[in-house]
This record gives structure tokens, C-alpha cells and sequence, in this order.
């Protein structure tokens, strides 16, 4: 039946075969989404390579990007350690870690509380995770969780700390948690493969960095009081430049052994990705931009990767042998090795005049953030002392009540 139809279509035409062009129209479209769809899904990487006994440590490891790479290493047989805002006994947490352990047939997924948005909270994970004696084992550290700022938005966002949002959790959140564990990745067996994978994103290339711009150094305000689009592309430059700093740091620190440093940090750039927070920039943050978010899903759906396919960036620098050995700080985009649009990125002098603010200020913040927590903690001393005197005198009132009522019961039987 088929090989009569073609016959009749190559000897008279589509126009003898019912519906033969609009068949071969649907069949061009449908073709031609497939192409489009595999050109924006960007590059796969295929690897067999186990991953059991490996310790990662991932941020943003329960949503979008972050959530596809923890899944996909725990299928490999690597030990995950999730950083996470929720406390591990809340309820969405536990069964996120129930269910990828069903999935992945593995059991080494467990989870730690790490407000990103807060120094104090990362000192506090990070110290004890370094006070461990012997060190804790740590073969990677996958930095993926971020936020994005909606456009159109009269208030601005702060951490806990009062810092830009994307500039506290983007930079300033990686380069504190990294400047602690620092010990614990150079303490790591000569024999291990130790690798710091951070997360860029194209829109560093418009970012800017004014170090002589003293509210930039007090708070981190970066272009976002000027121009809020740029403070996201801002955090990302000041990620990449502190990337290759911090490569320097591990490389030249001297092992007691003498053996070769064996860290390596790489940076990646998944491009544009359906996250959940890609979702909300693009909805602008509220209900009427969700609206038209979903209307027009399935223009995103086609441009935009999914998770799954952005982590394959990812998969390729925590798994490619090649990325293990030589010198590290490389950059990676769609499977292969790129070079940065910005050349501050990789001058060693604006690298260490990044790092010194840095440090300066989150000296500062957390100077502040002491202040604050004991000024709290005596509030709540004082309210609590106040609660007891009043329910004291209460209870003093309402003894004197009962005392007054019985006198005046004795009071009335006797007359």
C-alpha cells in the first residue's frame, strides 16, 4: 500500500496522493522544530565513568540546573552532599532526598542547612565542616545555586546581611564559603581528583566592577542602583574573576608532602536555561507576568534548554579525565573548552583587588551582624524577663482576688 502510494506520487504529482501536501507541509514543520529544538538543546556529553566513593558538595542542588547534576552523579554512585536553605527535617527536603535515593538506587544523598543569603550561616556550616578531624572528604564542590533580580522592580533586593541580593549570593556567598573550606581542599590525599566547578552566565560580559565607588565597596551595590538590569552580569564577572584568583590560591599553596597541588577550579557557562529562577525573571516576579510566562511556554520551550540539557556542561568538568590533570581556571561552554569575552577576567591585579574588598567587606558585615544578633538576642532577653513580671504580677492579682473573695465569704457565714 505505501510503495503504490509513492508510486502514484512520484508519477502524477502529491496532487494524486489525498492530502499529500499538506502531509508534506506538517512533515517539513515538524522537521524543522526537530532541528531547532537540537540546536538550542545545545551539546551532550556521554561519559560511562562511575563516580563511586566520591564526596561532591553541590549549592542549588534541589531545583533547575543543580538538581539534574546531583541526580545525575548520584546515578553514578557518588556520595551527594546537598547545601540547602531548609532545614533537613522539612518536609519538602526529605522527600526530595527520599525520592532521588529511590531514583538513583542510592543511598549517600544526605542534605545541610546553608543559607546563602546569610555570612553568619555560611561560617557556621563551613567551620565545622573544617574542624573535622581527620579533614572530611571532599572531591568536588558544584556551585550552581544563584538568584536573578526580576526587572521592573522598584525595591531592592538584600541578603540578610544588607547587601544587593545578586551580589551577596552570586559572589559574595561563593567567595566565603570557598575562603573557609579552602583547607579542607588542599588537605585532600595527593592522589585525589579535586575539582571546584563555579557557574557563569553570559550576561557577565555587560557587568561592571568600580572599585573606587565607595557604596560599592561598603555594600556590593555593583551598577544595580544605576542600572538594576547589570548587577546580575556584575556578580557573574566578579564569580569569574575570583575563579582564576582562587585557582592561583590553590596553586600556590606548598603540600607538606611536596606533591603537586591537585585542585583544580573550572568555570562553566550552561547558557539560558527554563529554571525556576530564569522563570522568574522572566515573569518579572508576579502574577500577571506568570500569565503571559505560560501563554507563551511553548516559545521558551524551544529556546530555552532544559535542565537536564544544560547539565551536561557540567557532567563533562566534573567527569572529563583531561579536566583532572594540568592547569585549571579553564572556562567551558557547550561541552568545550572557551576563552572569556573580558580580559579583567584573568589579570591577576584586578583579581587581587577583588579579593581584598572582599574580604574587607564581609569583615565589615559580619562585624555588623554580630552587633546585631546580641542587640536581638537582649531584646528578646529583655521582652522575656518583662512576659514573667507581668504574668507574676498577674498571678499575684489574682491571688489577692481569691484572698479578698474568701475573707469576704467567711465574712458573710458569720454574720
Amino acid at each position: 500500500m505505501a510503495i503504490y502510494i509513492l508510486f502514484e506520487g512520484f508519477s502524477h504529482g502529491l496532487s494524486a496522493i489525498p492530502y499529500g501536501l499538506t502531509m508534506l507541509k506538517l512533515s517539513m514543520s515538524v522537521l524543522a522544530l526537530y532541528l531547532l529544538k537540537r540546536f538550542f538543546g545545545g551539546a551532550t556529553y556521554t561519559s560511562d565513568r562511575l563516580m563511586h566513593s566520591k564526596a561532591v558538595m553541590i549549592t542549588g542542588g534541589t531545583s533547575g540546573i543543580g538538581a539534574a547534576v546531583a541526580h545525575d552523579l548520584a546515578s553514578r554512585g557518588a556520595q551527594i552532599v546537598l547545601l540547602t536553605h531548609h532545614a533537613p527535617s522539612d518536609p519538602f527536603l526529605v522527600d526530595f532526598i527520599m525520592d532521588l535515593r529511590a531514583q538513583t538506587n542510592n543511598e549517600m544523598i544526605y542534605a545541610e542547612q546553608v543559607d546563602l543569603s546569610s555570612l553568619h550561616s555560611i561560617r557556621l556550616f563551613a567551620t565545622k565542616w573544617i574542624d573535622n578531624a581527620p579533614p572530611r572528604r571532599l572531591d568536588m564542590l558544584i556551585l550552581c545555586a544563584a538568584t536573578m533580580t526580576p526587572p521592573f522592580r522598584k525595591e531592592r533586593d538584600e541578603t540578610e546581611d544588607g547587601v544587593e541580593a545578586n551580589w551577596g549570593v552570586n559572589y559574595l556567598a561563593n567567595f566565603h564559603l570557598l575562603s573557609i573550606l579552602s583547607p579542607a581542599l588542599r588537605a585532600q590525599p595527593p592522589d585525589r581528583d579535586v575539582r571546584v566547578i563555579m557557574t557563569t552566565c553570559s550576561s557577565y560580559a555587560a557587568g561592571t566592577l568600580d572599585f573606587k565607588d565607595e557604596e560599592f565597596q561598603d555594600r556590593g551595590f555593583t551598577s544595580a542602583k544605576k542600572a538594576k538590569a547589570s548587577a546580575y552580569g556584575a556578580s557573574k564577572l566578579a564569580l569569574m574573576i575570583f575563579a582564576h584568583s582562587f585557582q592561583q590560591h590553590l596553586t600556590a599553596y606548598k603540600r607538606p608532602d611536596n606533591q603537586p597541588p591537585n585542585a583544580r577550579v573550572t568555570i562553566v557557562d550552561p547558557s539560558w536555561t527554563r529554571t525556576p529562577g530564569m522563570r522568574r525573571f522572566l515573569s518579572a516576579g508576579s502574577l500577571w507576568g506568570l500569565f503571559l510566562y505560560l501563554l507563551t511556554w511553548p516559545l521558551w520551550w524551544l529556546i530555552l534548554k532544559s535542565p537536564e540539557q544544560a547539565a551536561q556542561t557540567f557532567l563533562l568538568a566534573a567527569l572529563d579525565p583531561e579536566l583532572g590533570t594540568g592547569v585549571g581556571g579553564k572556562m567551558l561552554r557547550e561541552c568545550r573548552e572557551v576563552v572569556p569575552l573580558r580580559d579583567e577576567v584573568r589579570d591577576a591585579g584586578v583579581g587581587k583587588d577583588l579579593w581584598e574588598m572582599s574580604e574587607k567587606m564581609i569583615e565589615k558585615l559580619e562585624k555588623e551582624g554580630v552587633e546585631r544578633r546580641k542587640r536581638k538576642k537582649e531584646e528578646t532577653e529583655r521582652d522575656s524577663t518583662e512576659a514573667k513580671v507581668k504574668t507574676k504580677d498577674a498571678n499575684k492579682s489574682s491571688g489577692g482576688s481569691k484572698a479578698s473573695s474568701s475573707s469576704a465569704r467567711r465574712n458573710r457565714k458569720a454574720t
